[in-house]
């Protein structure tokens, strides 16, 4: 071990210093960690506003990518595309055609 004289804000403090090469070696055992499954974020579709599901193009286990037409649903006469806002899988269809929903209604689950 080596002692060192260290000043800090105007007081001296002495430090004893040991060198890892004076140490003894250590046999570190490693330990096992198991892998931990990244859990998938999950995507919920919610319908944008109050209507009628007048076509649906996707069934559980369907794969989608960003961008597709996911169902059409039909409000005030106007039929608007719900599009798919990431690639995933479809885990959960909560609707289906000719159903109406509210607005903010869970539709579908990707993830």
């Amino acid at each position: 071990m080596k002692l060192y004289k260290i000043n800090v804000n105007g007081k001296s403090y002495e430090v004893e210093v040991e060198s890892i090469t004076e140490q003894e070696s250590i046999k570190l055992t490693p330990k096992i960690v198991e892998k931990v499954p990244v859990t998938d974020t999950k995507t919920n579709i919610l319908a944008p506003m109050q209507g009628n599901i007048i076509k649906l193009n996707v069934i559980v286990g369907s794969e989608v990518k960003k961008g597709d037409v996911l169902m059409v649903l039909e409000a005030m006469k106007l039929e608007n595309d719900i599009l798919c806002p990431v690639d995933g899988y479809v885990s959960q269809v909560l609707i289906k055609e000719h159903q109406k929903v509210d607005i903010n209604q869970l539709m579908l689950v990707i993830g």
